[in-house]
């Protein structure tokens, strides 16, 4: 078997850990130092259902707007822009820029280069600076950051996944909003911090892998209502 060949690294920010960009043959994988891999190109079937399952109900409406917490290998963001019209606006925020210089100059090709499409835009820092100003002003929040509520490598995300994170969501929601969360695993306590925010919430177990057995990951699916 090849070995794994480091392409690049940097300085996860206001964290102080590392995160590294390995290449196998035609495989790439992003891993946390001391935390393991976080997402690879060939395990993608959670991210795209995230998209679906968060972009589905509110595709039709004019002039949409999305937001994605967490750029990762751009999978997310793909079947988010599959799924939504030519009048939309995606909106992603990703905390590492060297994460959006990757995707533009090595990994890119794996989800079709999303970041090339005119309805992309790329903030790069923290969603919670947007979710703290923003009122009202998306219909979608696609938020795969970290591991999930539970697995978390980045301490700060305490605040985005407890009760304040997700008050602001709500608000940051327009009516009848989609807040769609990736995690590792399943959380109960999250699903309940959920409700008391003011959501109605369904939770989907997906594959990891599309179409295939093994591993399991967890989508909340929680919906502003009025």
């Amino acid at each position: 078997m090849n070995p794994w060949k480091l392409i690049d690294s940097c300085e996860i920010p206001d964290n102080g850990g590392e995160l590294r960009l390995y290449q196998r043959g035609e495989e790439h994988s992003i891993a946390i130092v001391g935390g393991g891999e976080l997402m690879n190109s060939r395990v993608y079937g959670s991210e795209q259902a995230l998209a679906e399952l968060g972009c589905t109900p509110i595709a039709s409406r004019e002039k949409a707007r999305v937001l994605v917490g967490g750029l990762g290998m751009g999978y997310t963001l793909a079947a988010a822009l599959h799924q939504l019209n030519a009048d939309a606006e995606v909106v992603v925020a990703e905390l590492v820029p060297a994460v959006v210089r990757w995707n533009r100059e090595y990994i890119g090709g794996y989800a079709g280069q999303p970041l090339h499409d005119p309805r992309v835009s790329v903030r790069e820092g923290d969603i919670a600076r947007i979710l703290k100003r923003e009122r009202e002003s998306f219909d979608a929040i696609l938020l795969d950051v970290d591991n999930g509520p539970e697995g978390l490598t980045h301490r700060e995300n305490d605040w985005l996944y407890g009760n304040a994170g997700l008050a602001a969501a709500f608000g940051t929601l327009r009516p009848g909003g989609v807040l769609a969360v990736w995690s590792a695993g399943p959380d109960r306590d999250f699903s309940e911090r959920l409700r008391r925010a003011g959501f109605e919430v369904e939770v989907h177990t997906v594959p990891a892998h599309a179409g295939r057995r093994g591993a399991r990951h967890t989508i909340w699916i929680a919906t502003r209502q009025g």
